[in-house]
């Protein structure tokens, strides 16, 4: 088992009506997610609406969360920036309060050639020595991607321990898997992704599903660990629908309207991105009463 575990949850920031914080909601919900098949939580990723919340909240957010499943699950903060100092002291803050670890996003809109990228994790793994860190490649939202050749060199750095791979490039996850020392652990980011990535040498997902059904994930991946890969294809398929509903648009707009429909308090969106439409929310709906989730 690694360090984070196998599912890992990119948790929805919870707003209220008038779309302020709901941190009542926010411990709710992580510690239901803890006891329904996550390992690690991670507050303010992308699915946690990071570019739309104040710094002051994250840090609100980090302790509520962290207070939420203490003995139950490890958090993980997202901490990453385009601005290297920004990104070095959140992560401070971060492994100051003592959470389990940080996930650092590729710099996005500045486009750093690979050097760039290189330097500006090392500072921050060396700003934080001791705070195990989560390299996050997204490239459909950074406009830049973090090459194999450029993760191997940065997994040599101790406190660099893994990355959740989000570029939909099982080239590259390969890539890095045969570059990388076998306790580096790669997580996919696309739920869908998660089974064809474990064939190569991934530990799990940080999942935007598991908020519904992180049980079925765990057992998935135990079963392909287990060296049961039908039973494992049998779960993976079972899910393709909701893994498809989820990333109908912009995430996390449909992974709120699901929890919404499941009777969680999570509020809307922050604009710029848009409520869900009424399309999304029956398309949704059909899909969660398939699943019987509903």
């Amino acid at each position: 088992m690694t360090l984070f575990g196998q599912v890992l949850t990119a948790m929805v920031t919870p707003f209220t009506e008038t779309g302020e914080m709901n941190y009542p909601v926010a411990t709710k919900l992580a510690l239901h997610l803890a006891e329904h098949g996550t390992d690690t939580v991670v507050v303010c990723g992308t699915t946690g609406e990071s570019p739309t919340l104040s710094w002051q909240e994250e840090y609100e957010l980090f302790q509520v969360v962290h207070k939420a499943v203490a003995g139950k699950a490890k958090v993980i903060a997202g901490t990453g920036s385009n601005s290297t100092n920004e990104a070095i002291e959140a992560t401070q803050q971060a492994a100051q309060l003592g959470l389990d670890g940080a996930l650092l996003v590729v710099p996005y809109y500045n486009k750093p050639p690979q050097e760039g990228l290189y330097e500006h994790f090392r500072a921050i793994a060396l700003a934080v020595p001791d705070f195990p860190l989560m390299l996050y490649n997204i490239p459909g939202r950074t406009g830049q991607n973090l090459q194999a050749e450029t993760v191997a060199r940065l997994a040599e750095i101790d406190n660099i321990v893994a990355i959740k791979e989000a570029s939909g490039n099982l080239d590259q996850v390969s890539q890095i898997r045969r570059l990388t020392a076998s306790d580096f652990a790669i997580y996919s980011g696309d739920d869908s992704l998660t089974l064809p990535y474990l064939s190569v040498g991934a530990s799990g997902v940080v999942s935007v599903a598991s908020h519904l059904v992180g049980e079925l994930l765990q057992k998935m991946i135990a079963a392909f660990g287990s060296g049961q890969p039908q039973a494992a294809t049998a779960l993976h398929l079972q899910l393709m629908p909701l893994f498809k509903a989820l990333f109908a648009t912009t995430n996390p707009i449909p992974i709120k309207a699901a929890l919404r429909l499941q009777g969680w308090q999570v509020g809307a969106t922050r604009l710029p991105l848009p409520n869900a439409s009424e399309q999304l929310i029956q398309s949704l709906q059909s899909t969660l009463t398939d699943l019987t989730l509903l």
